[in-house]
């Protein structure tokens, strides 16, 4: 699923539901892994596990040996020297995406279950104009929950956006675009357009403006990705 949102030069690698905790969930932990779950609840230390031993197998399919994936700056995932990547979880998937940093600057994935963000979310986290996209959106294709999109692809720029600034990015200082494509791809897709409110990153010698991802909706998820390029 993931995969399809993103350049041939990442490597992405998933696991659903119980299939994927059966494939992932024994997996063992790093001793300094291990530290961070001792005392976690079932849940946090599975998804926890799983989410690591996917991003351990992109890390081998991309030539790198195995090693601990410890949590950075604002808890962001710190990758080996080379690569660059992205992590996520929700009830019933995990993902990791990593990349040789020699060809992508940066990226961000999220997963998301797709069903309506709870009462009040929406209006923290999304601008007015947002908003007002959304209810057109909502009319036109009203089988897409876009206000979790919405929220997902949020996620996504930011998880992008980290790792080239060391900066918070605040949800109200990108304005989201989201654009549904025409076409069969076993289930609603588009792409969507972050325009950035504060200044932007400065990526190959160009401080950027905007970043541009994908979205899609299957399987009882809505995933997004970001990808930024050196330029």
């Amino acid at each position: 699923m993931i995969d399809d949102l993103l350049p041939e030069s990442v490597v992405a690698v998933e696991a659903f539901g119980e299939e994927g905790v059966r494939e992932f969930g024994g997996a063992p932990l790093y001793p300094q892994e291990e530290v961070l779950v001792a005392r976690a609840v079932a849940k946090r230390r599975r998804e926890f596990t799983v989410v690591r031993a996917c991003a351990r197998r992109a890390m081998e399919k991309l030539g790198v040996p195995a090693q601990p994936v410890l949590p950075g700056e604002r808890g962001a995932p710190q990758w080996p020297d080379g690569l660059t990547g992205s992590m996520t979880h929700c009830a019933g998937y995990c993902a990791a995406a990593l990349v040789r940093a020699a060809d992508l600057a940066s990226l961000g994935i999220d997963a998301e279950p797709h069903e309506p963000l709870p009462e009040g979310v929406l209006s923290a986290v999304a601008l007015p104009a947002e908003v007002e996209r959304l209810r057109g959106l909502s009319a036109e294709r009203p089988e897409v929950h876009w206000d979790r999109l919405l929220f997902s692809a949020k996620e996504s720029v930011y998880k992008a956006w980290f790792p080239l600034t060391r900066k918070w990015l605040d949800f109200s200082e990108a304005d989201i675009d989201l654009t549904p494509a025409t076409g069969p791809a076993g289930g609603p897709h588009g792409a969507f357009r972050a325009r950035l409110l504060v200044p932007g990153p400065v990526v190959g010698g160009h401080r950027l403006g905007h970043f541009d991802g994908r979205w899609t909706v299957r399987r009882g998820l809505v995933a997004t990705a970001v990808t930024v390029h050196h330029g």
